[in-house]
């Protein structure tokens, strides 16, 4: 077809005038490729016409369609088709580290080091000695597990689940928690996954701005007034920009969200690989507070687990998601992590991963201050480098061999940056890499953070 539709020819298209019929046969003309990429699609109001329905009919429609990714567009600009592979993906993610074959660093994935990661041999050798192995008994978590891990929780909560990695567990909860249409406050930037989570259930995400000690308050404050359903933030090292938040800053955020019944989930990522406290809000609110983190950057991407707190009725609404599928995590790994948790040998192994990183990291600081750069130093895998342009930022970056992410995956907007993950960083390419991020920021002036970090 052309690359513009009236309202009549699309209707005529359409055999069952219903949210449902007309997802499905949309659907299935972008399969066919009889809705080309690039096909401006009628008004929301004239199809509904030609149709016989509201406008809200199609807005639904359109509205599945584009978690699907292949339908972009709102409002008076329109919307068009602008892909031909009918499946739900998580886009931001899957844009990530496809940068050619010319790349001689690749700093994209915030991954833990092989190398640095603990010993599993003996950890799973003791996992076979778990009880009731390879029972189909759907168990939200081992004894043994939970015993390990609650010496060392940030809050006191009702119920636990295990889950396969950090991740699993945030969607799990967005998808039990969250309704199409609510609105989310999130941290921006945040995790590139946590946005494509939030736009495949159809939520709506409220940035909340961050200084160098998390969420700001006033922010939060403001956004309230909006009624969004959860505040989702990372309540340790954080992912993208290494803030961490603080003591005084979680004591802030609990009188701004006293007077609200907003849900709380917070996604520790990094887990035991932050060199700092977790400072947890279900302190002040136990029965609205979803507590997740991974184990899977400190232990091994491979045991694919994370832990997940709350009051009893949230965690029974994950676990009831859960039986849709596998229904519990592997009892072989709960029981691995479990071991290695209370292991003294492991411990060192983290902290002394914990020291490499953070020197890789200061190491590429520290050359792009001998270079007239100065960021802060803060905590974490990567380091968050503004720049006047992300375009800018990646080209140059890529004709010198180096791949990053750019802000717009992790952000919903505001301020030019990239994510450069350090925590793999050849000693080797520090330099190389320092010169090429010179080029790359192309600032007027040298930036000094000092021992304030610029707010983000």
């Amino acid at each position: 077809m052309s690359t513009t539709l009236t309202a009549r020819q699309l209707a005529a298209l359409i055999h069952q005038p219903s949210i449902k019929g007309i997802t499905l046969a949309v659907s299935q003309l972008i399969r066919e490729s009889k809705l080309a990429a690039g096909t401006q699609l009628p008004a929301v109001r004239e199809l509904a016409e030609a149709l016989g329905v509201s406008p809200a009919t199609v807005s639904a429609a359109w509205q599945h369609l584009r978690r699907q990714s292949v339908l972009a567009g709102k409002g008076r600009s329109g919307v068009w088709v602008c892909g031909n592979s009918v499946s739900a993906r998580p886009v931001r993610f899957e844009k990530i580290g496809n940068y050619g074959k010319g790349i001689i660093a690749d700093l994209t994935m915030a991954s833990p080091d092989p190398q640095l990661l603990p010993d599993l041999e003996q950890a799973l050798r003791m996992a076979v000695r778990v009880p009731e192995l390879n029972s189909y008994r759907r168990e939200p978590i081992t004894p043994s597990l939970r015993a390990a891990i609650i010496p060392d929780w940030p809050v006191e909560s009702e119920a636990f689940l295990a889950t396969d990695g950090g991740f699993d567990a945030m969607y799990l909860a967005l998808r039990s928690l969250i309704s199409p249409g609510e609105r989310v406050m999130i941290e921006n930037p945040t995790a590139t996954r946590l946005l494509d989570m939030l736009d495949y259930i159809g939520a709506e995400a409220l940035p909340v701005p961050c200084d160098q000690e998390g969420p700001l308050p006033d922010a939060v404050a403001a956004l309230l007034q909006q009624a969004p359903r959860a505040f989702i933030y990372q309540p340790r090292t954080h992912s993208a920009s290494g803030h961490t938040v603080s003591r005084e800053r979680s004591d802030s955020l609990s009188k701004v969200l006293a007077d609200s019944k907003v849900l709380i989930i917070e996604d520790d990522g990094i887990g035991e690989l932050s060199a700092h406290p977790v400072w947890s809000l279900g302190r002040y609110y136990p029965r609205r507070t979803v507590h997740v983190r991974s184990y899977s950057k400190a232990y091994g991407p491979d045991l694919r687990l994370a832990v997940v707190s709350g009051p009893l009725d949230l965690i029974e609404q994950l676990q009831s998601l859960r039986n849709f599928g596998a229904s519990w995590t592997s009892r072989l790994l709960q029981e691995a992590v479990a071991w290695m948790i209370q292991d003294e040998g492991t411990r060192q192994s983290i902290q002394w991963a914990r020291r490499i990183y953070a020197e890789r990291r200061r190491a590429l600081l520290s050359a792009l201050a001998q270079r007239g750069l100065s960021l802060p130093d803060r905590d974490g895998l990567s380091l968050y480098v503004p720049v006047r342009s992300e375009q800018f930022a990646m080209i140059t970056l890529a004709a010198h061999g180096i791949a990053a992410v750019p802000g717009e995956r992790c952000s919903t907007g505001g301020e030019q940056f990239i994510r450069i993950s350090t925590c793999r960083l050849d000693p080797k390419q520090v330099d190389h890499v320092a010169d090429a991020l010179m080029l790359a920021c192309d600032l007027d002036t040298p930036m000094n953070g000092g021992d304030r970090a610029p707010d983000i």
